[in-house]
């Protein structure tokens, strides 16, 4: 397409984040090519894709996470540029240095600007954080966020009123080269804790908060100027303030046990409509497996809302028929959660 720079991706993912992405960038007029394993050619990223590309076996290193397979799935379609999904790959500095020696379009930052400061990989496991869309002159759509832990992973993530000051490494990660999305962790003192690239459960508040689409933002900020005159920018200051309206997103999984699949039964967000302004994305439909060698990720839900007790409780009626789906998952917790933001309580303990 060429407003945006970008004519076709590859999609690097799987599962709801993988589904959200391919629908956003067919919205935009950009083809999809989504990768699978030997054991997920009829999962439904791949139906929803335009065309899709065999990486190997099930294990997760000899195929979604596989760097040399997944350049060679991007090369043999023809895609002109590969659009990272998780954090393990966005993160990724070799992929992205492969990437960019093929000749493609790196959805993402640098692999040097990685390789320094986010080539972990890891979703930001803090309790406070912001997100951001990086760019030559500093960071656009800032957005403070908290997030529930209690499980070990984000599984609810909403918008906060803080006004403490950002991290000054947070505010020169324009300086030091990074483009595109940014999800930060802030440790409790304040300070920059984790930084990561790609489509995490944190990019559906940014979305809500902003009115924005996170897909169409980093394919345009791919398409940037190379090399040190992309740097030269000016870093402007971060402005203080509230310019988003509250938002609240979560993410459902499964509770199978490792190793086990299980069949979805009954619709899932995503699939039926949501209530409200909740807008919801899953990788599943009734009668698909669910792979027991993935973690079973089964949908993300996110609402804005004139306050965050509103917009939590406009998710949690997106949730109501969740006992239908035919697999143990962890929506009571989740509601829990849920229900204490909309009583006006903070799930953080901050």
């Amino acid at each position: 397409m060429g407003e945006i720079g970008v004519e076709s991706v590859l999609v690097a993912g799987r599962g709801p984040a993988a589904c959200a992405v391919i629908t956003a960038c067919q919205r935009l007029g950009v083809k999809t090519v989504s990768v699978h394993s030997a054991t997920e050619r009829g999962a439904r990223h791949v139906r929803l894709a335009d065309e899709s590309v065999l990486l190997g076996p099930a294990p997760a290193e000899e195929s979604y996470l596989a760097v040399d397979r997944l350049v060679e799935a991007a090369q043999r379609s023809g895609v002109s540029a590969v659009l990272p999904v998780p954090p393990a790959l966005a993160g990724n500095a070799r992929l992205a240095q492969e990437v960019h020696r093929a000749g493609l379009t790196w959805v993402g930052p640098d692999a040097e600007v990685l390789d320094r400061i986010g080539g972990d990989g890891v979703e930001p496991a803090s309790e406070r954080g912001l997100l951001a869309l990086v760019t030559a002159a500093g960071l656009e759509h800032v957005t403070p966020v908290r997030r529930d832990r209690a499980a070990g992973i984000a599984r609810v993530t909403w918008t906060t009123d803080d006004v403490d000051p950002l991290p000054a490494a947070a505010q020169r990660l324009a300086a030091v080269g990074w483009r595109g999305l940014a999800t930060v962790g802030v440790d409790p003192d304040g300070e920059l804790a984790e930084v990561a690239a790609g489509f995490p459960l944190d990019m559906a508040v940014l979305e809500r908060a902003h009115g924005v689409d996170a897909v169409e933002l980093a394919l345009r900020s791919a398409v940037r100027p190379r090399g040190r005159s992309a740097r030269r920018g000016r870093v402007e200051p971060v402005v203080q303030g509230k310019p988003w309206q509250p938002a609240v997103a979560v993410q459902l999984r499964s509770t199978l046990p490792p190793g086990r699949g299980g069949v979805v039964r009954g619709p899932l967000p995503g699939i039926r409509p949501t209530t409200g302004g909740a807008v919801a994305f899953t990788g599943y439909e009734p009668g698909d497996r669910l792979d027991g060698w993935y973690d079973a990720l089964l949908v993300v839900v996110s609402a804005a809302g004139p306050d965050v007790a509103s917009a939590a409780a406009e998710v949690m009626a997106s949730l109501a028929h969740l006992p239908e789906t035919g697999v143990p998952h962890d929506g009571p917790a989740v509601c829990a959660v849920l229900e204490q933001l909309v009583a006006g309580q903070d799930p953080a303990g901050a």
